[in-house]
């Protein structure tokens, strides 16, 4: 039976579409996944979303539509690019699943019941953003010491897991098991910045929202966060609080690496471990910090205009390309950075210019001199083939090493430069020379056979980081099914094959023409965007002066609002039902700016009941309530409290 491997990723939070530093860590996973299913262990990798907290019920009341169908939305994206990006993932859960639900409150009692969770109160600060609570002491500048957001004063009854009751044994774990973090700078920013200056009890639940897993035991109480995302990685396998877990969870627990973000480390190697203390379980192998994937010089932020989307990437590069660009670019301690200027350089460099020309140039040099079909190799090595063989031999057991230990950037490096090696050969051996003399055919034959095997053995290793031109490169050679060791010697298993098709596998971008394309999109999308801009605004028109026969044609009166929410395909509009007294009217108002639906239902608002039916934005409205222009923005004018819903406003 092969030795099983179990990786995880942390699981994308379903509150805005990924960009592609979001998708960096899946791509890492998936790269270290194939190279372990490469290397005979039997592999289940986990991906998946997490879909509760009070920043998505916030998302959801924004887009007027319930927060299930917020997360189902945004869940299918993620998963959509995961497979765009041909993410190998064994299981993608969602904390939406029953079969977690149902875990999480198990798990949840257990720990009330062991009293590892106890009943407190919470006054601190809270960053929306991150779902996390911080002392005033650990604010920097007033803001989260995290994404240096505004903290929100918060103030509520909440459920609580003793983190301090096992410090002792987290820190005695940590000295025990020097590979549980890595890099190992992770492990003393833990001790340092959060140990040492002694562990705050961590909030498990919440009562000012309700989109989360409900605490079965105290109504009003949802699962905060973190205990419910962090328990995917059990739940997922089949893991039961009550002693009834399945042959899966019994096999694959506990992981073997856990990949995640720099910014999360807190959270996976204090939080979860505690967690499975609490539940006597064992704890992950090991936890993989990554650094992030900067734009330029700066995180990717919506707010700083500078994100970029993966698929769109993928769309204009290839999906290969962008897969290569994000394993080489990314170093294992530093922040990388990607940038259309770079992203090219590496396309026409390692891409194009080392391993697509080695490829075609040996391909056509087949074709030209041996019909299409591999010659035999005679074994007779000069000190060209004695050089190459052991430049790729190893080069092949560097990139492994690098694998083995997760040097993901450090392994492409080095495959590339084995590559290199085999162009190298081509210039030294110099086979169209050889081919104007027929008594060096089989010299000839020769060069061309160790230029397939070394394409062939360097492949092993493209696969993992580049799997879709993995295959292409084994089409076009006829490469037969090896185990990865015996596959890693010449012997030379592609000899007399047929070529098939031969493909460019990647073109050279020609960096001035993509720039000036580049800039006519960018010019294209912000015309188009103006003009919907514009075509949303009202034109104000210079009032006119009526009589008092014309206003008299006016009905006002008074509306209760019973319903609100916002217009699905525009950012502007609210759709609000309308207590008119003798029936209930759908007004659409372009107050969504100004106001949230929870703001406006139960008020008492002035309608204009007598106003022909019109349609804004494909939603019919039936009537207008009255509101007025302010230094603040729009102000609804708001009925009198005791008026009755119907009465006529004079």
């Amino acid at each position: 039976m092969n030795e099983k491997f179990y990786v995880t990723t942390a699981i994308a939070y379903t509150s805005k579409k990924p960009h592609i530093g979001n998708v960096y860590e899946a791509v890492l996973t998936d790269a270290i996944a194939r190279y372990k299913r490469l290397r005979g262990f039997d592999v289940f990798f986990l991906t998946g979303t997490d879909e509760h907290g009070q920043k998505i019920q916030q998302e959801a009341e924004k887009a007027g539509i319930t927060p299930q169908a917020y997360v189902d939305k945004v869940a299918g994206e993620i998963k959509d690019i995961w497979d765009m990006f041909n993410i190998s993932y064994d299981k993608f859960i969602r904390t939406t699943d029953e079969d977690h639900v149902k875990c999480v409150q198990k798990i949840f009692k257990k720990l009330y019941e062991k009293g590892d969770i106890y009943k407190g109160s919470y006054e601190g600060n809270y960053c929306t953003p991150c779902e996390s609570f911080w002392t005033d002491t650990q604010l920097k500048g007033g803001c989260c010491p995290d994404c240096g957001r505004e903290c929100k004063k918060a103030s509520e009854e909440a459920y609580f897991l003793r983190l301090s009751k096992y410090a002792d044994r987290l820190v005695e774990y940590y000295n025990s098991h020097d590979e549980f973090i890595t890099p190992v700078s992770r492990k003393n920013e833990m001790i340092n910045n959060f140990i040492k200056p002694g562990l705050q009890d961590l909030c498990v639940s919440r009562t000012s929202f309700s989109w989360g897993i409900p605490v079965e035991f105290d109504p009003g109480h949802v699962v905060y966060v973190w205990l419910d995302a962090l328990s995917n990685y059990i739940t997922a396998i089949g893991y039961d609080p009550e002693g009834d877990s399945t042959e899966q969870f019994n096999k694959l627990w506990p992981a073997d690496l856990q990949v995640i973000g720099k910014d999360i480390v807190r959270f996976h190697t204090i939080y979860w471990p505690i967690i499975l203390m609490g539940l006597d379980l064992p704890l992950p192998k090991q936890v993989l910090g990554h650094p992030w994937l900067l734009f330029g010089e700066d995180k990717m932020s919506k707010s700083k205009g500078n994100v970029i989307y993966g698929d769109e990437l993928i769309k204009e590069f290839g999906l290969d390309v962008v897969r290569h660009y994000l394993l080489a670019e990314m170093g294992y301690f530093n922040d990388g950075s990607i940038t259309y200027e770079n992203l090219i350089k590496r396309t026409n460099g390692d891409l194009a210019n080392t391993l697509g020309n080695l490829v075609s140039r040996t391909g056509a040099m087949i074709k030209q001199y041996f019909g299409g079909i591999i010659p035999e190799n005679n074994g007779n090595d000069d000190e060209f083939a004695i050089s190459l063989k052991n430049a790729v031999i190893n080069g092949i057991k560097e990139t492994a090493d690098k694998f083995d230990n997760y040097l993901i950037a450090d392994a492409d490096a080095s495959i590339f430069n084995t590559l290199k090696a085999c162009n190298k050969y081509i210039d030294e051996t110099t086979p169209w020379v050889l081919a104007k003399d027929p008594e060096k055919k089989q010299e000839l034959a020769n060069v061309l056979s160790n230029l397939v095997e070394s394409i062939r053995i360097c492949n092993l290793l493209i696969a993992p980081l580049m799997p879709e031109t993995s295959e292409k490169i084994n089409a076009i050679f006829g490469v037969p099914s090896i185990d990865f060791d015996s596959a890693c010697e010449y012997k030379y298993p592609c000899t007399n094959n047929e070529l098939g098709e031969i493909p460019i596998l990647f073109a050279r971008i020609d960096e001035k023409k993509f720039f000036a394309e580049f800039e006519k999109k960018q010019a294209e999308l912000k015309k188009a965007a103006k003009k919907a801009e514009k075509k949303e605004e009202k034109k104000e028109e210079a009032p006119q002066i009526i009589g008092i026969e014309d206003f008299a044609k006016v009905d006002l009166r008074v509306g209760l609002i019973k319903e609100c929410v916002k217009a699905e395909n525009s950012d502007k509009l609210l759709v609000l039902q309308i207590d008119m007294g003798c029936e209930v009217r759908q007004v659409v108002s372009g107050i969504a700016k100004y106001y949230t639906p929870d703001e406006l239902i139960g008020k008492k608002v002035v309608v204009v009941s007598n106003l022909k039916s019109v349609k804004l934005r494909g939603i019919e409205s039936n009537g207008m309530i009255l509101a007025a222009d302010t230094e603040n923005g729009v102000k609804v004018l708001f009925a009198d409290e005791n008026a009755n819903p119907g009465s006529k406003v004079r």
